[in-house]
């Protein structure tokens, strides 16, 4: 799509002698006051360049500007030159980029260049909590956003199946384990083993040491602790799946901390070689107080392992598998301290890549009744969100639609519920800590997934009532006269898509999927502006077609956009 901006840049560069496009380009602003034009230009810096006042400076440049076809009007205030874009010249460059459909925000940006995003990341033998679904659906959104940027991606689901937590697991199951009941139910089952452990361990500490043990003999290859732990995992992934399923997420990589096992050791033995590993209370540490990040363990005194051990050997396995361009790793912003100690030992190794780690922390999910705990068993299990979620929209939709067939109703149900938990989760900036609220999530009003998704319906209603006739014509933009649809708010919904696949890069740039949760809201309330202002399925055929095909550019923006969150945009609600 042909950026406009860099137009105007160009446009000032023929009427302002001197200056270079690109450093023009960089001054020009965007005005927020929309009476002072949708571009302008300050001259301030131009006073010295031109040994003249700023203010005459823009007039120069306006009268220069006054006859270029880009602009319908162009004025100079004070020290600014104030340009108003040609409307119909604009919607042309929009519609004939947003028509593309699918490719419409997708660009060869990254060049092919390989990304690893790791996410997700739950804990074996644990449950699949809400606050699991912050590192899973910001992730699987990176990865969509950096694949439509033009980079070749590589999902990871960094499994936590290794240490102290399963000995723990151990202890407790065989004090009181039931088969069967695991087999029923294995995450609930082994998560009530793990709060009795910590529950019973208060009134005999020898429990923790047993757990200790249990670990260790695990990490020493003991047959009896790897089957039962090779048990817990194996089901655990397939309870863990089944969310994925849901939520429509994949990777291209489980694997898990003990993958890295037989390879820990050879990091172990680089850090001592490069004389970075110190002995601590019988503990292998590597100190980092001369970089005011403290002290970091990398194994304990009995000799085995910890998540540094695991996360050192994970980075040197990645380079080298992978020869990535950036390694992302999406976890909760209570372990920044921990991925500073991680990527300055990398960097103390001498691994000059260590600046392609990339740490995206988000804030806390916490409860109304406090802090989610799993020692204590006070979780909000994620799958139980989204089907209450999906119940909820089934009944909705039933009112609204009764003639849905339940097959349809089921569809829409499954994707508007689990798009409303999901689109929740990115609205807001990842950053932010927030309180887990029933009816907040579930909360279907104002500016929500719901809402984007039924405008997209909206659109799809208009296209399929305008006829097969009139949408094809409206494909085609060499077939479309703009002039109908340069109105107020055809206008702002028009500039709103143009800015869409810039929006696209500053997410990437940002590793930030909100920008794109708010635009995609602004869009479908343009969208719907321009319904309720104008009539589209008018008479006159060429205004139809207009209308219409800038009703398709925007049904185009808004799956797009919802694409790159992980959410679905149904065709009818």
């Amino acid at each position: 799509m042909e950026d406009i901006k860099k137009q105007i840049a160009l446009a000032i560069e023929g009427a302002a002698e001197g200056l270079a496009a690109d450093d023009i380009e960089n001054l020009i602003e965007l005005p927020k006051d929309k009476t002072m034009g949708d571009y302008a230009f300050p001259c301030f810096r131009l006073a010295k360049v031109f040994r003249k006042a700023p203010n005459l400076i823009a007039q120069d440049i306006a009268g220069k500007l006054q006859d270029s076809e880009l602009f319908e009007k162009v004025e100079p205030v004070n020290a600014y030159v104030n340009m108003f874009v040609s409307r119909a010249n604009l919607t042309k460059t929009t519609l004939t980029a947003a028509l593309e459909g699918d490719s419409f925000g997708r660009s060869d940006f990254g060049g092919g260049k390989t990304v690893i995003v790791e996410y997700s990341s739950p804990n074996i033998a644990k449950p699949f909590h809400i606050g699991h679904i912050r590192s899973t659906v910001i992730g699987n959104s990176i990865y969509k956003i950096y694949d439509a940027v033009g980079y070749k991606v590589e999902r990871l689901n960094h499994i936590g199946d290794y240490g102290t937590q399963f000995g723990k697991m151990i202890v407790a199951y065989r004090f009181w384990g039931n088969e069967e009941d695991v087999k029923k139910e294995p995450i609930k089952t082994l998560l009530s083993y793990y709060t009795k452990f910590h529950k019973e361990a208060e009134k005999d500490p020898t429990l923790d040491d047993k757990a200790r043990e249990a670990f260790t003999k695990l990490e020493n290859g003991s047959e009896e602790e790897y089957k039962l732990w090779q048990w817990f995992r194996s089901e655990s992934l397939r309870e863990f799946q089944r969310v994925y399923d849901m939520l429509g997420i994949d990777f291209d990589w489980v694997d898990g901390e003990s993958f890295y096992s037989d390879k820990m050791q050879a990091s172990i033995d680089e850090l001592r070689a490069k004389g970075l590993l110190k002995k601590s209370q019988g503990a292998n540490v590597v100190d980092l107080e001369d970089y005011d990040l403290g002290t970091a363990l990398i194994t304990k005194s009995d000799g085995s392992s910890l998540y540094a051990t695991r996360d050192i050997t994970a980075a040197i396995y990645r380079k080298k598998h992978y020869d990535f361009y950036k390694n992302i790793y999406v976890v909760a912003s209570q372990q920044n301290l921990y991925f500073k100690q991680l990527f300055k030992i990398l960097e103390l190794m001498g691994y000059d890549w260590s600046k392609d780690c990339v740490h995206v922390p988000f804030g806390m999910v916490s409860l109304e009744s406090g802090t989610m705990s799993t020692r204590n068993g006070r979780v909000v299990f994620l799958e139980d969100v989204l089907n209450r979620a999906v119940d909820k929209t089934r009944e909705i939709i039933v009112e609204k639609n009764p003639d849905l067939s339940d097959e349809e109703v089921d569809k829409v149900a499954a994707e508007v519920g689990i798009g409303a938990v999901m689109f929740n989760e990115l609205s807001n900036n990842r950053i932010k800590d927030y309180v887990f609220k029933w009816d907040h999530v579930l909360n279907f009003d104002g500016e929500t997934g719901p809402y984007v998704q039924y405008t997209h319906a909206r659109c799809s209603s208009v296209i399929k009532k305008a006829g097969e006739d009139v949408a094809k014509k409206a494909e085609d933009a060499s077939a479309i006269n703009f002039d109908y649809i340069t109105s107020d708010s055809a206008y702002e919904l028009t500039k709103l898509i143009y800015a869409y696949p810039q929006v696209v890069l500053d997410a990437a740039e940002k590793y930030e999927p909100s920008i794109i949760t708010r635009h995609i809201i602004n869009v479908a309330e343009a969208y719907n502006k321009f319904y309720h202002d104008e009539h589209i399925l008018v008479d006159n055929e060429d205004e139809k077609v207009a209308k219409v095909a800038l009703t398709i550019a925007a049904k185009n923006t808004i799956k797009n956009g919802l694409g790159l969150l992980g959410v679905k945009a149904p065709d009818r609600m």
